[in-house]
């Protein structure tokens, strides 16, 4: 077993990564059950799942019952929070208690907000079934919903309790969600570290393959990486932290223009985001143009959308600008883009002109 500690003083946690976890879960799961019954929540296409947990816990003599929610983006919702915690409270959660989010990013963004806020804070673990959640959502406490204004503007920062990964979950993962999860890990080589891109390139296809050696390294890797930036930054108060936005911030655009639907997943709208990224750094001299078509390349190679056309985007750069403005980095009337020198030289900046991003975009084919 893989445990990388989350150090936060006393928000610590672990998060523990091992093949074959989920049927081990009971034994890391009792000292947290204070003879309460867990309640675990899922959505639709993971349900399956939540049945394999909670027989386990059973055979443990834990107790447990279980809240299916509808699967996809739009479970992100007011609504949907709403049903949450009603359902919670009609199950008399103590502030106590630990709530088990199993599932994607979309329930572990929902539960980790539902607890922060169900009795003005309970507690959560996360067990991630995506390659996305395991190797980036699940891990630094960031808890969301979506509103019509935009993506993830309606949350908190609430820290999970512990974080069990299970590689083996990603077997019945549909191929898109594992590329989509993919582009979350190119994520932390294009920040601040080019061997780790390298390895990527070489490696990356074997990773979608199902190559058990190879997801283990990168799931490994990239919490790794994340809960060093975490460390250092938990609330995005010194620039750190930001640097995991990379990708996002057109990404998010991209995603608001379709909807925040099926047809753009979220990983999907990161990998065009960083292509877009990569591509107006070298618009703007700022970063080797061979650089950003590197970028692109590889992005492409993975079957991921790596520019506007491939992300089935047609708006106009204005219109994806004005998605931008709701953005919740916006400071000051002005929002930082995280732009790059080259691969693993990402940095903030808090200058770009709007203006010229809605002329980059509008370059670009469609």
């Amino acid at each position: 077993m893989k445990i990388v500690p989350v150090a936060l003083g006393a928000r610590s946690y672990e998060v523990r990564i091992a093949a074959g976890l989920l049927e081990d879960a009971a034994a890391h799961l009792a000292p947290l059950a204070r003879n309460r019954p867990f309640v675990i929540v899922t959505d639709a296409n993971v349900a399956p799942h939540a049945q394999r947990l909670g027989a386990t816990l059973e055979a443990a003599g834990l107790a447990s019952e279980t809240i299916v929610l509808p699967a996809g983006e739009s479970t992100k919702s007011w609504a949907q929070l709403e049903s949450l915690t009603d359902a919670l409270l009609e199950r008399g959660i103590e502030r106590g208690d630990h709530v088990i989010a199993l599932g994607g990013g979309v329930i572990g963004d929902l539960v980790g907000f539902a607890t922060s806020i169900l009795k003005r804070g309970c507690k959560f673990v996360q067990i991630p079934t995506t390659l996305l959640a395991q190797v980036d959502s699940s891990v630094g406490g960031k808890t969301a919903i979506n509103s019509r204004a935009g993506k993830n503007l309606i949350g908190a920062f609430h820290q999970p309790s512990l974080v069990l990964i299970d590689p083996d979950l990603l077997d019945t993962l549909p191929l898109r969600e594992q590329r989509a999860g993919y582009a979350e890990v190119v994520k932390y080589g294009l920040i601040d570290d080019v061997a780790f891109f390298e390895w990527c390139e070489g490696n990356g296809a074997a990773l979608l393959a199902g190559d058990s050696a190879a997801r283990a390294l990168a799931i490994a890797h990239s919490v790794g990486a994340k809960a060093r930036i975490v460390a250092e930054d938990e609330r995005e108060t010194t620039g750190k932290r930001a640097l995991l936005n990379l990708g996002h911030t057109f990404g998010h655009a991209l995603e608001a223009e379709t909807g925040f639907s099926d047809r753009l997943l979220h990983g999907e709208g990161v990998a065009a985001g960083m292509a877009l990224a990569f591509a107006y750094s070298a618009r703007r001299g700022l970063c080797p143009g061979q650089d950003a078509e590197r970028v692109a390349a590889h992005l492409r190679a993975s079957g991921l959308p790596h520019d506007l056309a491939s992300a089935g985007i047609t708006a106009s750069g204005a219109r994806l600008v004005e998605h931008m403005l709701h953005d919740k980095k916006m400071d000051a009337g002005t929002l930082p883009f995280l732009l790059a020198h080259g691969i693993g030289r990402t940095f903030l900046d808090k200058q770009v002109d709007l203006t010229d991003v809605a002329a980059f975009l509008d370059e670009l084919p469609r």
